[in-house]
């Protein structure tokens, strides 16, 4: 696969769902970019469980800091692509592109506002308007897949 896709954790708090979204980006041939400070130990303990073996395979970018990830994003000329139930386009009406760069926030709060600023586009995943959001990991799997397929 040649999409060149980049799934970005925005200072994730729960490694059972880094651990997860590496195994799916392993499975997807994307590479995960963490933005530091986490809310656990970056280590193949933390990860394992969920990672499992996958971990070996993963592509993993660590930034120390937002600042850090938006100089390697835009000298790399990256879209950035943020993932939040406060958007209003929904994920599968937008046009994927190679070299995406799908941001996920924190588990408890998303991204601050400075972040949202300077994000290209903001998406949403159509949900029940009674259920307040899905799991970091389903949302990275649902939101890959759709830009793998678009992309071929």
């Amino acid at each position: 696969m040649n999409h060149d896709l980049h799934i970005a954790l925005y200072q994730p708090e729960i490694p059972g769902n880094t651990g997860a979204i590496l195994r799916l980006a392993a499975c997807f041939g994307a590479t995960v970019d963490i933005i530091r400070p986490l809310g656990f130990e970056l280590s193949d303990k933390t990860l394992k469980r969920a990672g499992m073996d996958y971990l070996e395979i993963a592509a993993i970018r660590d930034h120390a800091d937002f600042e850090a990830f938006e100089s390697w994003r835009k000298a790399d000329g990256r879209r950035l692509v943020l993932l939040t139930t406060r958007a209003a386009e929904p994920y599968a009406s937008f046009a994927f592109r190679r070299g995406d760069v799908l941001l996920f926030g924190r588990e408890s709060s998303g991204v601050p506002d400075t972040v949202r600023a300077v994000a290209d586009s903001q998406l949403r995943i159509p949900i029940r308007a009674e259920a307040r959001s899905l799991n970091l990991g389903m949302s990275a799997a649902i939101t890959l897949s759709e830009a793998v397929r678009q992309l071929g």
